[in-house]
């Protein structure tokens, strides 16, 4: 098998306490800055990086919203937000709302239908309230997986038929059959990790990508679940992976590390001979959501 990724890593941007949510959106490397708030767009043939916006609520991940371009759903807060032109935060559903625990969102992505996925979780990591919601394009929102202390993903195959996801604190990421109604059945770890599994994509070969945070490697999963290919990034603590356009993207955290190493928290792009799959984009029907000002 012909190794995915075809040179060294390339440095990319300041360093983030909890880099995360890493998109491709066009030309554009979108990510956050989790817990600061923060989101960046970084020209993936320049390498510049621009700070679009920051929020006084924690943000998870974004995706776009098809035919508005500029405009954004969001993981943000404790529920779900819509990000205007002007990076104007409006206020969606609120899915963290009557837990018992102190909550934040984490990770989400559409899946090829364009309904947004999305998790929540306590800032003391516990399965008792940690969740996956889906929130379809009419504004309903089911509660689609309990039991997960920290949802990261999910990540969804080309034809929109299998999900996966990973709890990271239990070192696994499962998969699961999705219907073209939203429905998950068939539950079934996917991958058992040494380490701590967090964001993943699916390329356009049906592997599966997985940043491992602890283990400073990115991992390669063929659709059998067989891991194809380890790849060491120099970052104790990586936290996403994007592939597109000739490049894979990593994104990575020194949030709780007692002395971060120069390129922990840093972003880091490498040539790959792997195509990625379009970032796929919210779909809200008319009338769907009324989302108001924060």
């Amino acid at each position: 098998m012909t190794d995915a990724v075809t040179s060294t890593w390339r440095v990319i941007g300041p360093a983030l306490e909890l880099g995360e949510g890493a998109r491709l959106v066009d030309d554009q490397l979108l990510h956050v800055d989790l817990l600061q708030g923060r989101l960046f767009s970084t020209d993936v043939r320049t390498g510049q990086v621009r700070l679009l916006c920051t929020l006084d609520v924690p943000l998870g991940a974004v995706a776009p919203i098809d035919g508005r371009a500029g405009e954004f759903i969001a993981a943000a807060g404790t529920g779900i937000g819509f990000l205007t032109e002007r990076f104007t935060l409006r206020r969606g559903p609120d899915l963290g709302a009557d837990a018992a625990a102190p909550m934040r969102v984490n990770d989400g992505a559409c899946d090829r239908s364009g309904r947004f996925w999305a998790g929540v979780m306590a800032y003391e990591p516990s399965p008792e309230v940690g969740a996956l919601y889906r929130i379809d394009r009419d504004g309903a929102i089911t509660r689609a997986v309990d039991g997960l202390a920290v949802p990261n993903g999910p990540a969804f195959d080309a034809a929109g038929t299998v999900m996966y996801l990973a709890d990271s604190a239990a070192g696994r990421i499962y998969r699961f059959d999705l219907d073209d109604a939203g429905t998950l059945s068939g539950r079934a770890v996917f991958a058992t990790v040494n380490g701590s599994p967090d964001g993943m994509t699916v390329d356009a070969e049906s592997h599966l990508w997985a940043a491992i945070w602890g283990a400073g490697e990115v991992h390669r999963y063929a659709p059998t679940g067989d891991l194809v290919e380890v790849l060491p990034v120099p970052a104790r603590q990586p936290t996403s992976v994007a592939v597109g356009g000739g490049q894979v993207f990593v994104t990575s955290a020194t949030h709780g590390l007692d002395r971060p190493g120069p390129d922990d928290g840093r972003t880091f792009a490498a040539d790959c001979a792997v195509a990625g799959l379009p970032t796929a984009a919210f779909k809200p029907e008319p009338g769907g959501f009324t989302p108001v000002h924060l």
